[in-house]
């Protein structure tokens, strides 16, 4: 008895690992100053990846929602959450993202990879009344605070744009921008 105990319980041990979450944590030397840091967590059961980037007053949150579409971002300096569609030409599917983590964590310091795609949105200055619409895992991450949704400028990067725009770049992936009125210091 005690003998088929052992391999029922390694088994469980082995499933439990392969679908839990898990966290990748990366340094980012392509930080301002090569300071700060990105944590990537990914979910496989709920469809959900979360990215953390800790950099003192320029840290923010982002979660992609592959079930809804959209993701959003948590701007910590100012204190604002901003929602968009995902874009599925730009942004890894989940599993792309899974195995590109942990490429970089199997790698560590290696070869440059090549430049990140670019993304750019237009932030609508008015907030957003239902959060819900967004799914739950966006309407808890942004209940309570200002939040905002941003429509994607399809010419990427005009070169004489004349909104500011804070940056939200994903470890090597992609770079982000959102520009417009609520990121006006």
């Amino acid at each position: 008895m005690k003998l088929t105990m052992i391999p029922v319980g390694l088994l469980g041990l082995f499933l439990a690992f392969a679908f839990a979450d898990y966290n990748i944590n990366i340094n980012d030397d392509g930080n301002s100053a090569g300071s700060g840091q990105q944590t990537v967590s990914v979910n496989n059961e709920h469809n959900v990846a979360n990215i953390d980037n800790n950099n003192g007053w320029d840290s923010w949150n982002t979660l992609w929602d592959y079930n809804t579409g959209f993701a959003a971002t948590r701007l910590f300096v100012k204190k604002s959450c901003i929602v968009h569609k995902m874009s599925k030409d730009a942004m890894p599917s989940i599993q792309a993202l899974d195995a590109l983590v942990k490429e970089k964590k199997l790698q560590g310091k290696g070869p440059r990879k090549p430049s990140p795609k670019g993304l750019m949105y237009s932030v609508n200055p008015n907030q957003v009344d239902d959060l819900n619409r967004f799914g739950e895992n966006i309407a808890g991450m942004c209940r309570g605070i200002p939040t905002y949704v941003a429509d994607e400028i399809q010419r990427a990067y005009p070169p004489f744009y004349s909104e500011k725009c804070l940056s939200a770049n994903i470890l090597w992936i992609l770079k982000t921008s959102f520009c417009g009125e609520i990121v006006e210091n």
